[in-house]
C-alpha cells in the first residue's frame, strides 16, 4: 500500500483514468467500513481510501477533540486487506480557502441531522467538493447508516460530477447494533442500551410494514426510549427513503433516529 499525505503527489503518481474506487473516511475503522472497501475491491481494479478527520462538519469543538482517532491501526486493517493507496491528507491540503469549507444547503434540506446541527453536511459537501475536484475516482463508496449524508451527497454529486455513487447497507454486529466510529466511545453498559433500541425500532419497522397505520404508535416508542437511564431522544421519524418527504407509504418507508447515550451522539435508520 502507498501512503501519500497530500493531494498533489498522489495525482501525480496515480492514474485516475484507471478504474479507481474512492473509500473516503475519517479513520477509526470498523466492520463497515470493511464492507466499503471490499465492494470497492470487487468492482475497481485499484482502491483508494482517505483519512481524514473533517474539522468543517463537526459543530462542535468538543466533539473533533473527543472524535476517536487510531492511524497505526487504521494501516495495519487497510495493509491486511491489501488496499491499493491511503491519502491522508492535513487541512491546509483540503482547503487552501476558508470560503471553501461549506457547501450551502437548500432550506427544505435542513431536516433531522440537518437541522439538529447546522453546518454539518454543509461541511460534509465541502470536503467531498474538494476531494472530486482535485482528483477523479471512477466510482466512489459510502455506507448506508449515514442515509441522510448519502442522500444529499447523490444530489450534489448528480450533475457536477462523473464518479459513480455506490450505497452499501448498514453492517450490524450481533446484538444488532449499527457499527460506528463512536460506538468505541460507549461502555459495555451503554452498547446494551444502544441495542436495545436498536431491536425495538427493527421490531417496530416490521410492524408497520405489516400495517402501516401502526406508525400513529411512534409517540409510544419515543416515550419508552426517553425513559432508558442516560438515553435522550434528539429525533425519532418515519420518512420516505427515496425523497425523505414525510410522504410515504409502507413500501417507500424509513425510520430515522438520533440520540444521545450520555455525551455520545448516536444515530441509525431502519
Amino acid at each position: 500500500m502507498i501512503i501519500f499525505k497530500s493531494i498533489n503527489r498522489l495525482n501525480k503518481e496515480v492514474n485516475f483514468k484507471a478504474n479507481i474506487g474512492f473509500v473516503p473516511t475519517m479513520g477509526s475503522l470498523h466492520k463497515g467500513h470493511i464492507s466499503l472497501i471490499k465492494s470497492s475491491k470487487k468492482i475497481c481494479k485499484k482502491t483508494l481510501v482517505s483519512i481524514f478527520v473533517n474539522p468543517s462538519q463537526f459543530n462542535k469543538g468538543s466533539d473533533l477533540k473527543n472524535y476517536p482517532r487510531n492511524l497505526k491501526r487504521d494501516i495495519k486493517i487497510l495493509e491486511k486487506l491489501k488496499v491499493d493507496y491511503l491519502l491522508t491528507p492535513n487541512v491546509c491540503d483540503i482547503y487552501r480557502e476558508r470560503k471553501n469549507r461549506k457547501i450551502k444547503l437548500n432550506k427544505k434540506d435542513k431536516i433531522m441531522c440537518a437541522l439538529y446541527r447546522p453546518g454539518h453536511f454543509e461541511g460534509v459537501l465541502a470536503v467531498i467538493n474538494q476531494f472530486l475536484q482535485r482528483f477523479d475516482p471512477k466510482c466512489i463508496f459510502f455506507g448506508e447508516k449515514d442515509y441522510q449524508q448519502l442522500f444529499l451527497i447523490k444530489k450534489f454529486i448528480k450533475n457536477k460530477f462523473k464518479t459513480k455513487i455506490f450505497s452499501c447497507s448498514t453492517i450490524r454486529d450481533k446484538n444488532k447494533l449499527a457499527l460506528s466510529s463512536r460506538n468505541i466511545l460507549l461502555s459495555d453498559n451503554d452498547i446494551k442500551k444502544s441495542s436495545f433500541i436498536a431491536k425495538l425500532l427493527l421490531k417496530f419497522k416490521h410492524k408497520i410494514k405489516k400495517n402501516i397505520y401502526l406508525k400513529k404508535n411512534i409517540n409510544n416508542i419515543i416515550f419508552k426510549i426517553n425513559r432508558i437511564k442516560d438515553i435522550k431522544i434528539e429525533y425519532l421519524e418515519i420518512r420516505n427513503k427515496n425523497n425523505l418527504s414525510k410522504n410515504y407509504n409502507k413500501n417507500n418507508f424509513k425510520i430515522f433516529l438520533a440520540y444521545y447515550n450520555k455525551k455520545i451522539r448516536l444515530i441509525d435508520n431502519y
